[in-house]
């Protein structure tokens, strides 16, 4: 009884994150306002009742969804940052992060950064969601903060430097270019703005 309880939850867990997949992927690209029920049911290949079964609404399934893209995308944060100790590396393995952004078959983040498509959308009309968009960027903010300051403190990085102006200039760079990456369905703005970043963390740097 007891392994076949366990193949049951399983089985259920193995569905909630099919739903979320899913969802996250077709919100990302068609937007919250923009996907119905019947578009979340095509994508899921899932009745409204198997849906209903995981999550009791569509504002909690967007949430949830929200949730589950964003710590996919905090997961390869995490990838990228193994191993580096500067700061300078630190800082430029979250700009190489962004790189997927141009990867035509990454499957959640074909419609763009879902950081910047939930915050605009959410904007004045999805309060929660806005929340959980602010809350991301916050934590891509503190880390940069983080790296900055611990940069500082061991002399890689310069005295005069100020952490919330360098994490202004990096996400709100890197977040235009793929937004003008995806309008012109170009990579080179992403890759002029990567490049561009890595100058201008040069000068952040205690020169030897």
């Amino acid at each position: 009884m007891k392994d076949r309880s366990v193949f049951h939850m399983s089985k259920a867990q193995s569905t909630r994150e099919k739903i979320l997949q899913q969802s996250a992927a077709l919100f990302n690209q068609q937007g919250y306002a923009g996907s119905s029920m019947s578009d979340i049911m095509r994508a899921t290949g899932l009745q409204k009742g198997g849906i209903y079964n995981h999550f009791k609404s569509k504002d909690e399934l967007a949430l949830a969804a929200f949730d589950f893209i964003f710590e996919q995308i905090s997961q390869r944060y995490s990838a990228a940052l193994k191993g580096k100790r500067h700061a300078l590396d630190r800082l430029r393995a979250m700009i190489e992060v962004f790189r997927i952004h141009i990867d035509v078959d990454d499957f959640l983040l074909k419609g763009g950064c879902p950081v910047l498509n939930t915050a605009i959308e959410s904007d004045d009309t999805h309060p929660a969601l806005r929340q959980k968009a602010q809350a991301a960027m916050n934590n891509w903010r503190n880390l940069i903060h983080r790296f900055i300051n611990k940069g500082i403190e061991r002399q890689e990085i310069r005295a005069d430097i100020d952490a919330d102006t360098v994490a202004t200039v990096m996400i709100s760079s890197l977040e235009g270019a793929v937004m003008m990456s995806k309008l012109y369905d170009d990579p080179i703005h992403l890759t002029r703005v990567i490049d561009h970043l890595d100058r201008y963390l040069q000068t952040l740097v205690i020169q030897s």
